[in-house]
This record gives structure tokens, sequence and C-alpha cells, in this order.
């Protein structure tokens, strides 16, 4: 058991299709990989804090029994790999926190989120919940009640968010797989400061029944991972239409697992400026740069009314937020972090007027953005301004001007995601002398595809990588 235990080891600081491989070949066991997982759980966490809930007793249950499963076990794309989810994503048993203190006196959830229930229907073992931002409401998951989670490649700094713990999680090498909720940019944003991949699908593509809500109008749910394969193999296990979610849209699973190797003749690829290009330092300017290059892509485009994009998308999670959380806001508003509460509060007052509004300006502005598609298959930006900021850092400079970090490292994933495009954020090394930073490879409507397509091309030539951090 003790090679055994070695080699499973191994098989974690890999990917997730290699882990099932070897669990399917009988090289190694589901039991062991999960062992080797809770082990570097236990190793590291003190240090990352991505875990709000290790789950031994019940992953160990569960890989036990996969091993028991004989020639079944050989259908399973995702036997045996360790997964965790963001705290908001209910686990049977357990509270469904939302990175709050006031869902700690919540009932325990009856169920697992669907999603949950679909990757484990693939093979995958569950071994917890991670850290995030409170209610989903920022980008560092500096989380007051949980304390902050670090970034695994330099622990003196923000892991992003909201899903911070989701992609910390898979940077550090402690699962596989990992899902998150982005709103505003809650993937996308933690994916490119810890330096893994990160897939925002369609708005409406995967349903999102029995997780707690931010702001159902923008809310997604998604994958965190260390190879855009393992992308691919997850996002397909959890496809499928879900009467639970009224947001959910009535299309049937379309595999991308196979289309993977399809790589980029014929593609017509654009580099947005404009916002993207202000809004972002030379190290996120490079990065993108990097990845255009490795794409052969063609000029640069500005996105028509993306400013005023995103200033509806801020109204409407402001209102929208608050009026999910409008009876404790009333009841016990001193149990909130204080910043959550007070733009709670903010979107509470905001008149009906203006969010009528804004809502408009979104359906505008994705008519007009619908229109760049008709030109391009795939558009590259940004995913942060910047690299990782240190734990505690209030602001940064960007173009000459000085921006508070919480609610600016969405500057460039805000717009995307208000009008629910596809998009894969990877990870790009080597233009910070030690810390990464991530670029949007962005599709149009329902195209995950391409976006998969295109990180895939791109990974294989080197230009984008995830390693595990080294602990």
């Amino acid at each position: 058991m003790s090679a055994l235990l070695t080699d499973a080891g191994e098989l974690l600081r890999g990917d997730a299709a290699g882990m099932a491989a070897a669990v399917r070949s009988g090289h190694s066991t589901a039991t062991a990989l999960v062992e080797a997982s809770l082990a570097r759980i236990a190793a590291t966490d003190g240090r990352v804090n991505a875990f709000t809930a290790v789950l031994q007793e019940r992953a160990l249950a569960r890989a036990w029994a996969l091993d028991r499963t004989g020639a079944e076990r050989q259908k399973l794309p995702l036997a045996g790999v360790p997964i965790a989810v963001k705290n908001l994503f209910d686990i049977q048993g357990l509270a469904t926190l939302a990175g709050s203190k006031i869902e700690r006196e919540a009932e325990p959830a009856a169920e697992d989120a669907l999603l949950v229930e679909r990757l484990e229907a693939a093979g995958a073992v569950l071994v917890g919940a991670l850290n995030m931002d409170e209610y989903a409401y920022g980008f560092t998951t500096e989380n007051s009640h949980q304390g902050p989670c670090r970034n695994p490649h330099d622990t003196d700094r923000i892991a992003g968010g909201s899903s911070g713990g989701s992609a910390a999680a898979v940077a550090a090498g402690q699962v596989a797989l990992a899902l998150g909720s982005d709103t505003n940019g809650s993937i996308r944003v933690p994916a490119s400061l810890c330096g893994v991949f990160g897939l925002k699908p369609t708005f409406g593509r995967l349903p999102r029944s029995r997780t707690y809500p931010f702001v159902s109008s923008l809310d997604h749910l998604g994958p965190f991972a260390r190879s855009v394969r393992d992308l691919a193999l997850s996002y397909d296990a959890m496809q499928g239409y879900d009467a639970g979610d009224p947001g959910c849209a009535r299309r049937s699973p379309q595999p991308v697992v196979p289309l993977l190797d399809g790589g980029i003749d014929g593609l017509r690829i654009g580099v947005l400026g404009g916002w993207f290009h202000e809004q972002a330092n030379a190290d996120a300017r490079s990065a993108v740069a990097r990845v255009a290059q490795a794409l052969h892509a063609g000029p640069t485009i500005e996105l028509p009314l993306v400013e005023a994009g995103r200033a509806a998308a801020f109204l409407i999670t402001n209102a929208e937020g608050a009026a999910l959380h409008l009876p404790d806001l009333r009841r016990r508003a001193a149990d909130f972090e204080p910043l959550s509460r007070d733009r709670f509060l903010a979107g509470a007052l905001l008149p009906a007027a203006w969010v009528a509004r804004a809502q408009r300006v979104r359906q505008k502005y994705a008519q007009a953005v619908a229109g760049v598609f008709d030109r391009y298959d795939i558009l590259l930006a940004p995913s942060t301004p910047c690299t990782a900021t240190t734990i505690g850092q209030e602001t940064f400079e960007i173009g000459g001007r000085t921006l508070p970090v919480r609610p600016n490292m969405g500057l460039l994933t805000q717009p995307i995601s208000c009008i629910g495009l596809p998009v894969c954020a990877v990870p790009v090394w080597g233009v910070h002398d030690r810390l990464p930073i991530g670029v949007q490879v962005i599709g149009a409507p329902w195209r995950e595809d391409l976006v998969l397509r295109v990180a895939a091309f791109l990974e294989q030539a080197g230009a984008v990588r995830a390693p595990v951090a080294p602990l």
C-alpha cells in the first residue's frame, strides 16, 4: 500500500484525466487518490486556508465503494478524481454557508447540489467545501468570518474571489478539480491570480439547482482545473437541462472533449482594446500580447458600449443582491461583513427606475456585442488588471489612477459576464517575475467548444500552463 500511496501522491500533482486513467487501469485506486488528497490538504491548508470543511469520512466511503465497482468503473471519465466545491454548493448534511456567519445557523442541506451529483456520477469524489467571499460579493476572498484564503504561489497575496478557495485548492494540488460560481468574474479572477484554468460557460448552460444564489440574472457555475482537458471532462459531465433552475436553458448536452484537438485553423481571433487596454497594467497587457502572438490573432478592436455595460452590471448586482438579503439586513446587520453589508444597503436604496434602465442598457449592449461575433469567433482580453495584490492591500494603480482593490479586480470580467458569454481563463507565466496572470478567451453564446479548443491549442503550444504551487 505504501508504494501505491506514493504513486497516488505523484498522480495528484498531475491532471484529472491521468488520475482517472490510472484508477480505471488498476495502476491506482480511488482510495489511494483520496488519501493522497486528504494528506495534501492536511499538510498545506494551514498556509492556504482554502477549505471550510473536509469530508474525510464521506470521501473515503465513496472511494472504497468506487474501488469495488469492477467493470462499471471502466466507464467513468472521472473515476476516483478528488474534487471540492465552493461553499455555496449544497452538500448533504452540511449547512450551506455561502461564506457567511448567518448561514451557519441554517439547516443542513438535504441533498447535494445537482452539479456535485453529476460529477460524482462520473466517478469524482467530493472531499470538501471551499472558502469564498461572503455571499459571493467580492473579488479577494478576504473573509473575516473564515479568514483570508491565501494564494498558493505567494501566501502573502490574495487568491482572488469570490471563488478564491476553489482556485487555491487546485493551484495547491489539494484537488484536481473544483467548482465555483461567477457572477461578475468570480471564476476568472481567482483563476488568473492563482494560475489555473477556469471556465465560465454561457449563462444558462449549467444548472444552478441547490446552490446559494447571489444575483440570479447573472450567476453562472463552472469548473477550475490544471489542464484544459480536465475542464472539458468536468464540463461535459455537468451539462444538461434541469427544471430546478428557472434560468437553465433547454439545450441538449454538446460534448466538447472530442473537439479539443481541432486546432485554430480558420478561426477569426481578435484582441479587445479600448477599455480592456486602458484598465490593465503592463503585466496584463503583456500576457494578452503573448497569447495573441501564439494564436496569430488579428487586429485590436473595441467592444461597443462596454463601459455602460459594466455600469449596468454594477446596478443590477447591487439591487438583486440587496433584495435577497433584505430581511437579514433589517434584523441582524451586524452579522454581515461590513463591506458586504454597506454595498447591500446601498443596493436596497437604488431607485427602481435606475435598475430598469440598467436592464435595458444590458440588453442593448448584448445586441451590440452580438454583432462583433459576426466578424470574429474568439476575442482575447486580460482577466485581471494586475497580478495578485497583497492581503490587506486596499488600492492599486492602473493608468495613473488609484482604484480600490475589492470592486475593481473585476474591471475586465464584469463586462463579459453581464451578457453571459462563455469564457476560458488561461494562465500565463513569465510576464511577472514570479506570479501568474490570466487571459480571457471569449466566445459567442453556446460556443464553449471554441473557447476550449483555443485554450487547448495554447496549452499544447506551451503558451499557457498551470503548475502546482511548490508549497
